[in-house]
This record gives C-alpha cells, structure tokens and sequence, in this order.
C-alpha cells in the first residue's frame, strides 16, 4: 500500500494502513496523541519539529495549509476514502466517531460536549498561551505588564468556570470521559507547568481543576500520548 500524499515525500510512511500523526509535544499537538492511544486506533507516529520550522515545510502545508500541528491523514475515511485533517479540535471529533468513544451517541450529550470542546479551542487555548508568552517567554521582558496581567486575569477567570463546572461532576460531561477532558488537559497541565503561571493565576485555590488534572493525567493512555511526539 502506498499513500498518495505529498507530505510522504518528506516523512514516509513505514505503515501506511495506519491512521499518519504529524504532531509535536504542544499542548495542542497532545490532544491528538492521547486520543489516539485511548481509543486504541492504529496509527504511526511523526515528528514535526516546529522550532526548525517544519510546520512550514512544503510538504507539510499539502496537508495543513495553516502550517499548525497537529494534522492526520487517514488513509481508510469516511467511505473508505483517504481524509486529510487538521486543526486539533477537528481531530478529535474525528476519532471520537471513528472509534465511537469518547463521545456520546445521544445528540445533547453530544453538541455539550462538542460545546466545551469549542470552549477550550476558542478561550483555553489561546489565553493561556499568550499568558505563556508575556509571563515566561520573550514578552516577559515588556516593561508594560498590563497584557500579562490582562492574560492572567482571563486565564483565572475561564479555570474558575472549568472549576464549578467540575464540582459536581468526576469529568467535564460528568461520570464519563470524554475529547472535552482530552482538549483541555494539556492545557492545563502545561499552565501550571511548562508555563510555570501556578502562582500568577492562583491554582491552588482551583481544588476540583487539580483533582481533575491528577485524574487525567494517571490515565495510561494520557501519559503515552503526551510522549508520543516527545522524542
């Protein structure tokens, strides 16, 4: 079987029946590694070296014209047809209905969780990062710090919302796991991590976000897709 794509010119694939992960260890480019090993689909794993700028790669704009990880081929989509997918939110839709996990059948339940999915694409994801930026990387030198704190304070605000909504209820949806969970846990993980913004946000007094996140991050399935891209 060979895969009729450009992107094999430069990272050929080894198994080409198997669902292709261009990814990097970001906390974007884990959602899509975690999903994978959860639902137990096959795949093969690829680097992208974002910091050499690989996203940018000819190659790999034929399959994300964004220039972002994560993206997917599958060879075997819908119809049976080979389906090029990016933008991580997507992703995981995706795979939640080709593996029919992580998602519920019921159609409320269903559009919640897309809901919360939207809510981490749309608010989660991009404040933290910039609160990333301005706190620890080169925007940390700004003399002004109203954009630091402006990110801080919104950052704050949307792991207050994250934490009533996890009150009463063991995962975002509730008793079940769900892509709501798997979006946002690299998120959150990286905040008080890589980010090292625990302090400027307040965490602790998030006591059901840190249940949570212990939680998600015992899960087997979590801790070998946040290595999948690693090395």
């Amino acid at each position: 079987m060979t895969l009729d794509h450009p992107i094999f010119a430069r990272w050929p694939a080894q198994h080409p029946e198997r669902i292709q992960l261009f990814s990097a260890p970001t906390p974007n480019g884990v959602k899509a590694g975690i999903m994978l090993e959860e639902t137990g689909l096959a795949y093969e794993p690829h680097r992208i070296d974002i910091m050499a700028n690989e996203s940018h790669d000819p190659a790999f704009l034929a399959l994300n014209p964004n220039g972002k990880i994560p993206a997917i081929y599958d060879p075997a989509g819908p119809g049976g047809k080979p389906l090029a997918l990016f933008e991580s939110g997507a992703i995981l839709i995706y795979l939640a209905d080709k593996s029919s996990q992580f998602i519920s059948a019921d159609p409320t339940m269903r559009y919640e969780t897309i809901q919360w999915v939207m809510w981490q694409m749309g608010g989660v994801g991009p404040m933290f990062g910039q609160l990333g930026f301005f706190h620890k990387f080169v925007g940390r030198d700004y003399a002004d710090k109203r954009p630091r704190d402006r990110y801080a304070a919104e950052s704050a605000r949307l792991l207050g919302v994250l934490d009533e909504r996890l009150a009463t209820r063991e995962w975002v949806m509730g008793d079940d796991y769900s892509i709501a969970d798997i979006s946002l846990l690299g998120w959150v993980r990286n905040l008080i991590g890589f980010y090292e913004a625990r302090e400027i946000v307040g965490f602790d007094r998030f006591a059901h976000v840190q249940r949570w996140l212990d939680a998600g991050l015992a899960r087997p399935g979590v801790q070998r897709g946040l290595d999948v891209t690693a090395a």
